[in-house]
């Protein structure tokens, strides 16, 4: 499945694709179209400048977003498999109710996501499943979560460069 990657390299991915800022960039623009670069901070204002430049350079820099003139910065191909992906795994995790009834999308992500990473690295590892903990969901929950694990490695191998952690942003 996922065999190319060490563990340090999918926990950095799982890493970056948990990151509250790439979840919101990659959906808004997902659900809205292209961000005119002076609408950026307007259209998410919870997130600090700072944040929002560190994002959007990680998101170029992997690939996932590009700045298409006279539009804005907008999803590449693989930005909107990204997006995809997520859709997938927030339309599990509301249907199962995870991690709880009520859940913002980010959160929704992030827990999910949080289930999807043992699991890649044991695959990796030794082919085991993995073990069950309190936060494991039901029986039917885990089986469902097939397909957007099935998903995830599916983009990940389609994109190895997410697997790189980057050196700090450069100062502008």
């Amino acid at each position: 499945m996922t065999a190319s990657f060490t563990p340090a390299e999918l926990r950095n991915a799982l890493a970056l694709l948990s990151s509250p800022g790439l979840i919101r960039l990659i959906t808004e623009i997902d659900d809205n179209g292209p961000i005119p670069p002076r609408r950026l901070a307007g259209t998410l204002p919870d997130l600090s400048a700072h944040h929002l430049r560190r994002t959007t350079h990680v998101a170029r820099v992997h690939g996932l977003v590009r700045v298409a003139p006279g539009v804005g910065l907008a999803l590449t191909e693989a930005g909107s498999e990204l997006a995809d992906f997520y859709d997938a795994t927030a339309r599990w995790a509301r249907r199962h109710a995870y991690p709880t009834r009520v859940c913002d999308f980010t959160t929704r992500l992030q827990h999910s996501l949080s289930l999807l990473a043992p699991a890649l690295l044991a695959d990796r590892a030794d082919g085991s499943p993995r073990p069950a903990s309190e936060d494991t969901p039901s029986p039917e929950a885990e089986t469902d979560l097939d397909h957007p694990r099935a998903l995830l490695v599916q983009w990940l191998n389609a994109n190895p460069q997410v697997t790189v952690l980057l050196d700090p942003e450069p100062v502008a």
